[in-house]
């Protein structure tokens, strides 16, 4: 954690200290956006608060999106940050309902990488390109001093086609659709922390990271009617619904027995003082439907490999808007709420 100089001859507001302190989180993202970025930069695609901006050039209607990656370690059980960078814009682009086309990349370099792990992240970005399709077409390079940049920095861009027929976004969600997850929770951010730690588990934990177009595509060549879609990342589950719930002025109503999450991650979970609900995750998303569409769309999703055990979790609801409630395993009944920080920093 950065320390902060709290003796600056220049005073700070109090609520701008914490921010700087704590480096990053939902609620902390979202008073940074509220806050200083909106009030910036405000117009129209930016205010949508989506994974990504839906434009209109002649006619065309193109998604673009922007993400950086600092994970921490550049190569853990199933990924690397190169992989993760590709996997994690092109994802970006279907929850707009759009196929990635070119992907731009930005590369900060610490002085002192080692050339051979330059070549392995580079190189598992040529092969995630090649599964989702897309093509790498420009991109940057800086060195930083040794010491500030812990290896390598990626920032990537991306531009895709959005083939959705209605706009896919938190203002289509109403009371009445289905919320789905497209799978098991929790892997990535496990996976992660077994390397960080040294831990080992009673079956190997891998990262689900990987391109969501497929499955997304299914969605909307079947013609479901699909209002919005989330990639589970940073914050995980809870973080992406209560975002939703907050833009769409919607109550949210899951249940936990129904999401579905592996028992070792479960149980790493319960060991590390956990919950699955915030964990990231890297290749697994939440698509709010049209009530009737929620059986056809989740038999699509399960039979794509990655989606096998996709879940219907619960339902939108009128009120309380902007509030998700949960279900316990119990039968108990409590709010989702988003965490002031991160459970994990540096997962994505």
């Amino acid at each position: 954690m950065k320390e902060v100089n709290l003796s600056c001859p220049v005073p700070r507001p109090a609520d701008d200290i914490v921010l700087l302190a704590h480096g990053g989180g939902g609620k902390l993202t979202n008073q940074l956006i509220e806050r200083i970025f909106l009030p910036a930069f405000a117009c129209t695609p930016l205010e949508a608060r989506h994974d990504g901006a839906a434009l209109d050039l002649n006619g065309q209607r193109l998604a673009f999106t922007t993400d950086s990656y600092v994970v921490r370690p550049l190569v853990f059980p199933g990924g690397t940050i190169g992989d993760l960078a590709v996997n994690g814009t092109v994802n970006d682009l279907a929850m707009c309902g759009a196929r990635p086309l070119y992907l731009s990349a930005g590369f900060i370099l610490e002085e002192g990488l080692p050339l051979e792990t330059l070549r392995t992240v580079v190189e598992s970005m040529r092969t995630a390109a090649a599964r989702a399709a897309v093509q790498l077409v420009t991109g940057d390079t800086k060195v930083v001093d040794k010491g500030k940049g812990d290896g390598i920095f990626i920032n990537t861009a991306g531009i895709g086609v959005i083939e959705a027929s209605a706009a896919i976004s938190p203002a289509a969600v109403c009371a009445g659709d289905a919320i789905i997850v497209s799978g098991d929770l929790g892997a990535h951010g496990v996976a992660i922390l077994s390397v960080r730690e040294g831990l080992e588990f009673e079956a190997p934990v891998e990262s689900d990271t990987a391109p969501l177009w497929e499955p997304v595509e299914a969605l909307l060549k079947a013609g479901i009617e699909v209002h919005c879609l989330r990639d589970l990342t940073r914050g995980g589950l809870s973080s992406a619904l209560n975002e939703i719930a907050a833009a769409a002025r919607v109550g949210m109503e899951i249940s936990e027995r129904a999401v579905p999450v592996r028992e070792v991650v479960r149980g790493a979970c319960e060991i590390l003082g956990l919950d699955p609900l915030y964990v990231a995750n890297e290749g697994r998303f939440a698509a709010i439907v049209a009530g009737q569409d929620a059986e056809r769309a989740l038999e699509l999703l399960r039979g794509h490999p990655m989606c096998a055990s996709a879940a219907r979790i619960g339902v939108v609801t009128d009120t309380p808007a902007g509030m998700v409630t949960l279900e316990s395993r119990v039968g108990g009944r409590r709010v989702l709420d988003m965490l002031s920080g991160e459970q994990l920093p540096r997962i994505c």
